[in-house]
């Protein structure tokens, strides 16, 4: 091995221990990272890296800013700002799929497979993070009605044009990075965007829902009030990582697609 793959390897590990001194990341969280890290070197090299990295720190960056304001939502959802292992895999484990086959059998099908999902993910990280800002309380795709910020299946304006910008983000860089034209750009942008809906989507219709047996609050998690919550929508097992996966997946399957069709 060649001293400029052991300083790649050797940097992909400080990245992943720093996020987890940071708390960026849990140890699981961590340990994910690098792995994910290496799949997407072994394929796309540096320029894979910096693409995800870009997804990272923005999301990293943007899941602390504010935080204050952000605390009520610790009561809605099942984890924290640090991300574990599950969190890793669900937002960049389509990227790391992609580096592995790209690694075996080279094809620019897995460097739009790798650009939609990382837009995807920091379209969806993007109206999470900023979405919950919004003045006004989104609007739930399922009943059409107001629900508390930070609601799985909500959306409102603020969010969708922090989703849009966040897919823009990595059309961009990755267009440039891979030296892309136009029309990849946009098709890498407007996939990110669709992957995010999708999120919405399932989020509202298939991700597990619970409420509290004592205070009534819709939560996704599974005890509230030191009590176990009560199922009252989706799949047991589909929680938020498994949501954030599909959509991922999906968005990259239809660019897969398209890409083939063309």
């Amino acid at each position: 091995m060649e001293i400029d793959q052991l300083l790649v390897i050797g940097f992909i590990a400080l990245f992943a221990a720093a996020s987890g001194y940071f708390q960026l990341l849990k140890p699981s969280g961590a340990i994910a990272a690098f792995l994910t890290g290496m799949s997407i070197w072994a394929g796309f090299g540096l320029k894979g890296l910096f693409l995800m990295g870009v997804f990272f720190l923005t999301s990293s960056l943007l899941s602390r800013y504010k935080s204050k304001v952000k605390e009520h939502l610790g009561e809605l959802h099942e984890k924290g700002s640090a991300r574990d292992w599950a969190q890793v895999a669900a937002n960049g484990g389509t990227a790391a799929i992609a580096g592995l086959a790209h690694f075996i059998s080279p094809d620019p099908l897995w460097i739009i497979v790798l650009a939609i999902s990382i837009a995807s993910a920091n379209a969806d990280t993007w109206a999470s993070e900023l979405g919950v800002l919004s003045r006004q309380q989104p609007v739930s795709i399922k009943s059409f009605k107001r629900v508390p910020r930070g609601t799985s299946g909500a959306i409102s304006g603020f969010g969708t044009a922090a989703s849009a910008a966040g897919s823009l983000l990595i059309a961009l860089t990755g267009g440039y990075l891979f030296d892309e034209g136009t029309s990849w750009i946009l098709s890498v942008f407007l996939f990110g965007v669709t992957g995010s809906f999708l999120d919405t989507l399932f989020g509202a219709y298939i991700q597990a829902g619970f409420k509290c047996v004592r205070c009534n609050l819709f939560t996704e998690k599974l005890t509230h009030c030191t009590l176990p919550t009560k199922q009252v929508s989706g799949f047991t097992w589909i929680n938020n990582d498994v949501v954030n996966f599909i959509s991922c997946l999906t968005a990259a399957i239809m660019g897969m697609a398209l890409y083939n069709i063309l």
